[in-house]
């Protein structure tokens, strides 16, 4: 677990400086400081460090640069930047910030500290931080246990990552917080009615099924759906190479709502947690689903299957219409959808789709406070004829290439109809160039945001 290191008085001081900060804190130390730094070119830009030493060489204290109020708006968690810069020992924050910018430092700075290592084992990290006065030491640690929870499925390569894999690793979480862990496979799925979960995953060496974590006794009640499609060829409508290429993250919906999962129960939030995630592989073989297929799904809807790569709507609706039977207070369902979504906001937004303006409020507020960017995008009713082919019910896949990430919302927002507040993200779960506390991988989107916001939607 990645954590922070105890307080010691030894530990090295760390100004984090702006540029036009730089005359004040030399006013305010000895004079050989500002000569030093003035001599090292510290101009207190976003990244740079600098070392000062006192009158015996020693090192007296650290500086980094956050650059002016520009640079910072257009890059969070500047501290993380120089993390990997310091060399070897234990520092403190000595400047002063706020209550939220110290949150910020501290956060990057752990988040910073991660890597992934199942294959190759990376360089021990040298610096270590001395979490600020008055920022919670072991909040952080279960958040960032979280995210690592995240990057960590994300990262894996399906070979070792495929539903068997994913099932274990549900189970693994459940085990660690005392939660209950019942996962229907292979043709059971359909005995139970989840169709369409078995129809996209029925293709693949290892067999599709649905798992349902629960936990908690008391409070609100909250259900997490995720995708969980640890590849995905495209199906008989197979990817070109390119498009096929980080396919390994399109379980990354369902790698987000275990992390999150585990900082909710980390942090013994008082609600009745749900945990379900449809886990398959989208793979060809003679058992293969088709294009031209009509499938009925578990509410009863018809979907008829103009494209066998829009799947990942397909096995989210039938978790979503056994979760909306009996509805809780809040559903959320996290999925890796759309290529239309990242075309519309990039890899850094999280787009949300939700109809309950105090329910958007609230995470817009939440994701500012954790520093994990959202973006709210509209259900927008005149585009449901778009979902509606004629044979059948719904359409998977619309012709005419607008608007994929809002029909796709509004196709999953048909499967639920009892529940009072729904949204729906559509996270791309990839870091392509590596950023500050963000190394390139996977990655966790929303989910700080969500669990920020949760005791205020939630009225915990």
């Amino acid at each position: 677990m990645l954590r922070f290191a105890n307080p010691s008085p030894d530990a090295t001081p760390l100004f984090i400086l702006e540029p036009d900060q730089l005359e004040a804190w030399t006013g305010s130390q000895p004079d050989s400081f500002g000569t030093w730094m003035r001599a090292a070119g510290f101009e207190g830009k976003p990244g740079q460090t600098c070392l000062v030493p006192d009158t015996q060489g020693e090192v007296a204290c650290a500086l980094v640069g956050v650059g002016h109020a520009q640079a910072q708006a257009r890059s969070r968690f500047q501290l993380a930047t120089a993390a990997a810069k310091l060399p070897q020992g234990t520092y403190a924050i000595a400047s002063a910030h706020s209550h939220d910018e110290l949150r910020e430092h501290a956060l990057g700075w752990l988040l910073s500290r991660y890597s992934f290592e199942r294959y190759k084992a990376s360089p021990p990290h040298k610096a270590q931080l001395v979490c600020p006065e008055g920022v919670d030491a072991a909040s952080l640690e279960q958040i960032v246990a979280g995210e690592a929870l995240t990057r960590d499925l994300i990262n894996t390569p399906a070979s070792d990552m495929g539903p068997e894999a994913l099932e274990a690793a549900a189970r693994d979480l459940a085990t660690q917080h005392g939660a209950s862990c019942r996962v229907t496979v292979g043709d059971e799925l359909l005995a139970q009615n989840f169709p369409m979960v078995h129809a996209v995953g029925r293709a693949s060496a290892q067999k599709p099924r649905l798992i349902d974590l629960t936990w908690g006794d008391e409070g609100p009640a909250l259900t997490l759906i995720g995708k969980g499609v640890c590849f995905d060829t495209g199906g008989l409508n197979i990817k070109p190479a390119g498009s096929m290429g980080l396919m390994k993250k399109d379980m990354g919906g369902s790698a987000a709502v275990l992390g999150l999962a585990h900082m909710i129960m980390a942090a013994g939030l008082k609600l009745r947690l749900r945990v379900l995630i449809p886990a398959v592989e989208n793979a060809i073989d003679g058992s293969a689903f088709r294009p031209q297929d009509i499938l009925t799904s578990r509410k009863g809807l018809t979907v008829e299957i103009n494209n066998t790569d829009a799947e990942g709507r397909l096995v989210l609706a039938d978790a979503l219409a056994l979760a909306d039977e009996t509805p809780p207070d809040l559903m959320i369902c996290m999925a890796t959808l759309t290529g239309a979504a990242r075309v519309a906001v990039g890899p850094d937004l999280a787009p949300f789709y939700t109809d309950d303006d105090t329910l958007a409020q609230a995470i817009a507020k939440g994701a500012s406070t954790a520093r994990d960017p959202v973006w709210r995008m509209p259900f927008h009713n005149p585009y449901e004829a778009m979902i509606e082919p004629g044979i059948a019910d719904l359409d998977n896949a619309p012709k005419g290439g607008f608007a994929g990430s809002i029909t796709a919302a509004l196709f999953l927002r048909r499967f639920v109809e009892q529940t009072p507040r729904f949204v729906h993200f559509d996270i791309y779960g990839w870091q392509p160039v590596a950023a500050p506390a963000r190394p390139k991988g996977g990655v966790g989107q929303a989910t700080r945001a969500l669990f920020d916001a949760l005791p205020e939607i939630l009225e915990l």
